[in-house]
């Protein structure tokens, strides 16, 4: 009977974890899709910018999936071979480091 409320403590506390990361990430995504989209909008009316550095931080935190999206729907910093290379091999790295974590576990 304590083994079963133990596994069960594990599993809420295990499955409370996963909901936060999970809105963590669409967070993240959604900032990073967001934050292409306004820089876009300022660019073109030549107002002040996203700094890059923000764009790719917002990338390397979580949203890169997010920060291409962005890139694609606004078309925007896709003639930047830093942005077109950067943030795919940003996505990729996330993608691996995950794998392992699991592998790892």
């Amino acid at each position: 009977m304590e083994a079963l409320m133990l596994i069960q403590s594990i599993m809420t506390r295990r499955s409370t974890l996963c909901v936060l990361l999970l809105v963590y990430a669409v967070l993240l995504n959604l900032a990073g899709f967001c934050s292409m989209g306004i820089d876009k909008k300022r660019a073109k009316k030549g107002q002040w910018r996203v700094k890059e550095r923000t764009l790719f931080l917002v990338a390397i935190l979580g949203g890169s999936i997010g920060s291409i999206l962005g890139m694609r729907v606004f078309r925007h910093k896709t003639k930047h071979r830093t942005f077109v290379i950067g943030m795919p091999l940003i996505l990729v790295i996330q993608i691996v480091g995950i794998a392992l974590l699991n592998i790892l576990q």
